[in-house]
């Protein structure tokens, strides 16, 4: 490996302590540049030579958002031999992204919600758990990533709180209602497995992000035979329905873990109804 991406790589892991997947991928990304750059030294890289990798890469029909991600390693890497003195000027200052059509995150109604939690039958100790999963990920707004990483003693069964290890293992708490505390609860009494782990699959082991993703596909059909649905939408409606509700959306960063407010805005998006409902209390001749 190149001796500038070992530091760098060292440099993500340690001071940026970002997780073990976005390592790969920057690492990945970077490989597939010194590929392209062969002999030549990264200390003579310049603004022209990054424009024809960049070329190079539009050739292979990357989506934007795939070369967005593979610019942003770019970026990062040579402005951290910038900054830490072993180039005299940064190239990639001028790199312009690709443009990323805004996709609003799709999200369930509140009555859907309802639906899909109550899905998985209680009579049995998988039905248990999934209901206790999907309580879980509605009543937070964690990510899947982070629900699999709970343990027992990170959730407070009194204090209504579970501690949450984040994207770059930043730790949060977060609020958990009576309804998920209850299902969890009603999860722990009944299985039969002993472990630190909140959430077992049947071999007595924790689960997987693949795993959660299956069991939402299992119980898919309680809200819709043919929409596609993941995890990841009941974070979405967790969301949605806050704002919806009232909540301010500085706290709502907060709780989501985002680092910017600018990600958390893409939520901001309210139905027609909510529209029409704000609007006829509000204008005078509505």
């Amino acid at each position: 490996m190149n001796r500038y991406l070992e530091k760098f790589i060292s440099y993500l892991e340690i001071e940026k302590n970002y997780s073990p997947h976005t390592i790969l991928n920057y690492q990945i990304d970077l490989e597939s540049f010194f590929s392209f750059i062969g002999q030549t030294p990264v200390e003579s890289a310049d603004y022209l030579l990054l424009r024809k990798f960049l070329a190079e890469l539009r050739t292979k029909q990357y989506r934007p958002r795939t070369l967005t991600r593979k610019l942003s390693a770019l970026r990062s890497f040579f402005r951290f031999l910038h900054r830490e003195g072993f180039i005299q000027e940064n190239p990639a200052v001028l790199l312009m992204s690709p443009k990323i059509d805004k996709t609003l995150p799709k999200f369930l109604t509140e009555e859907e919600v309802t639906r899909f939690i109550e899905a998985p039958s209680i009579k049995t100790i998988s039905g248990k758990r999934d209901r206790a999963i999907f309580e879980t990920l509605y009543s937070t707004g964690i990510r899947v990533s982070e629900l699999v990483g709970l343990n027992i003693d990170h959730v407070d069964l009194i204090g209504n709180i579970a501690k949450v290890s984040g994207k770059g293992k930043k730790e949060r708490i977060v609020p958990i209602g009576d309804r998920a505390l209850e299902a969890i609860k009603d999860y722990l009494d009944n299985r039969k497995h002993s472990s630190r782990a909140l959430f077992l699959n049947k071999n007595g082991t924790r689960l997987s992000d693949r795993s959660v993703r299956n069991i939402v596909n299992k119980h898919i059909t309680a809200v819709s035979a043919t929409r596609n649905i993941s995890p990841h939408v009941l974070r979405h409606s967790f969301a949605t329905h806050l704002l919806n509700r009232g909540a301010d959306l500085r706290s709502v960063q907060e709780l989501l873990g985002h680092v910017n407010l600018s990600t958390t805005q893409i939520y901001t998006h309210v139905t027609t109804d909510r529209l029409k409902e704000v609007y006829d209390k509000a204008h005078p001749r509505a």
